[in-house]
């Protein structure tokens, strides 16, 4: 009768067979996933769904910021290329003025555009005030010219005055316009005085390098605050 030749047994009594079937593994002991390259580590991202949202997140993030850049020399471009600091000032003289005749052009039924010219107005207002009280409003100071530096700032404050009055007031409102008027005058009142009488004696009373240092720092404040 024939002899039944058993299968060779490992150390723990299990089938060769049994141990080929289910898997070899690796050097390293790692059962091997037949060619398969998967990879579980913490940091490996390249070709998984959370790499692809991340890249998606710095990319997005770089949009934003290059478009922020991108409004702000805009912004600063319409009056930064205006000339020396007098020059840029008395451009956003303007540009405000402008936007004052827009509100003063609406009536009670344009309550969105009201509300979005103040706005507008407001963050002109703001950047234009910030770079002469922080650049110019000191340099004249700096220059025995505290009277003038000192009075223009309070009006600056009388004109945040108006911008809480506006910004409380309902756009409807039937003396919406009456205030705007009553605003607009005091800041062309404001930008007369600053363009006829303060500034031109200032600037002529400094140096070039000065002028073009003061001009230097109001652009840089004013891209800031674009």
């Amino acid at each position: 009768m024939a002899t039944r030749t058993q299968q060779p047994r490992n150390a723990d009594g299990e089938f060769a067979s049994k141990r080929r079937r289910s898997g070899a593994r690796g050097s390293n002991g790692n059962r091997s996933n037949g060619g398969s390259n998967k990879s579980g580590g913490l940091f490996d991202w390249g070709g998984t769904t959370t790499g692809a949202l991340l890249s998606a997140a710095v990319a997005g993030a770089a949009v934003v910021v290059a478009a922020n850049l991108g409004r702000k020399l805009i912004v600063q471009g319409m009056s930064g290329t205006a000339g020396d600091w007098d020059e840029v000032l008395a451009a956003e003289h303007d540009m405000a003025l402008a936007i004052f005749d827009k509100m003063l052009a609406t009536d009670d039924t344009q309550k969105i555009k009201r509300g979005m010219l103040l706005t507008k107005l407001t963050h002109a207002l703001d950047k234009h005030a910030h770079e002469e009280e922080m650049v110019v409003y000191p340099a004249l100071r700096e220059a025995n010219d505290k009277v003038d530096a000192d009075h223009l700032e309070q009006e600056h404050g009388d004109m945040k005055t108006f911008l809480f009055r506006l910004g409380e007031m309902p756009t409807d409102s039937p003396q919406w316009l009456d205030v705007v008027r009553e605003f607009r005058d005091e800041v062309a009142q404001h930008a007369r005085i600053e363009e006829d009488e303060v500034f031109p004696r200032f600037k002529a009373e400094i140096s070039a390098d000065q002028n073009k240092h003061i001009t230097s720092l109001v652009n840089k404040d004013g891209f800031l605050m674009a």
